[in-house]
């Protein structure tokens, strides 16, 4: 069965950069709402934050009966920029990062084919260490399309370097998100994250894609029609016997801890049942 997870990115600034309610609070909402795991960025701690912040940090969410699902440890990542791949090339903070939470996994950024050798020498340094490494399918990278970014997979070649499922992102890239997809990134599968957007060519969010252009949709509750088929998602994930961390990424703004409340409540009672 699928384990929920809760990211902090749900409570962070449009900077992504800090966040607008405590850690602290954060696993305190994701323990009462039924989690089994929060998702850490570098809003909340990362390179820049010292080992023994990290670890307090950690101890806040076994505390509240918590592991950390994934790290984010730089905020380049994240904000996806020409910066983002860096991290490959200086691995190191990022696991120290990992290690001091507790958590095997770290997400990571790929823009160009230069960074496939980066990569791979990354992937080794994490694997001495018993890490693992991930991709995003995400638009403006190296994994934007199915086909690609099973080929950028066979160039890295090594089984601790995955892939985070993502369907509103494979949708903005014109892909198949159903079962077809999910039996072909099976074997990379390291990590599901949940976010909602619709199609609209007039619509007021935009983002630039390699494969498309300019894409422009609408922000959705996960909950919401119109957007991700989520019960396709949740059935082709059954399908495959996937049974690891579905993650709630939405970026949500919230600057209260009330609506972070309320907020991770509904997106557990929209995900429990599907599990």
């Amino acid at each position: 069965m699928m384990k929920i997870s809760l990211s902090v990115r749900i409570v962070e600034t449009p900077s992504k950069t800090e966040l607008h309610v405590p850690f602290e609070s954060l696993t305190s909402i994701a323990r009462d709402a039924g989690y089994r795991a929060v998702c850490m960025r570098a809003s909340a701690g990362g390179i820049g934050t010292p080992a023994d912040e990290l670890r307090q940090m950690r101890l806040q969410a076994q505390q509240a009966g918590l592991a950390i699902s994934m790290v984010t440890a730089d905020c380049n990542v994240p904000l996806n920029n020409a910066q983002g791949p860096e991290s490959l090339r200086d691995i190191g903070p990022s696991l120290n990062v990992a290690e001091a939470l507790g958590c095997n996994l770290i997400r990571v950024c790929m823009k160009r084919r230069e960074d496939i050798p980066h990569a791979r020498s990354a992937a080794d340094e994490a694997a001495d260490r018993g890490i693992r490494l991930a991709h995003q399918c995400h638009t403006s990278s190296l994994f934007e399309e199915v086909d690609p970014m099973l080929g950028v997979l066979g160039e890295i070649d090594r089984p601790n370097f995955g892939l985070i499922y993502e369907p509103a992102n494979l949708m903005l890239c014109g892909q198949s998100y159903a079962l077809d997809t999910l039996r072909r990134l099976q074997p990379h599968l390291m990590n599901v994250y949940v976010q909602n957007h619709r199609l609209d060519r007039d619509g007021p969010e935009a983002l630039p894609t390699n494969c498309r252009g300019e894409v422009r949709y609408h922000h959705l509750d996960p909950w919401e029609d119109g957007g991700v088929d989520f019960d396709q998602v949740f059935r082709g994930l059954q399908s495959i016997g996937y049974d690891g961390y579905l993650t709630i990424h939405q970026a949500q703004r919230i600057d209260t801890a009330a609506d972070a409340r309320a907020f991770a409540v509904r997106c557990a009672e929209f995900a429990r049942p599907r599990r």
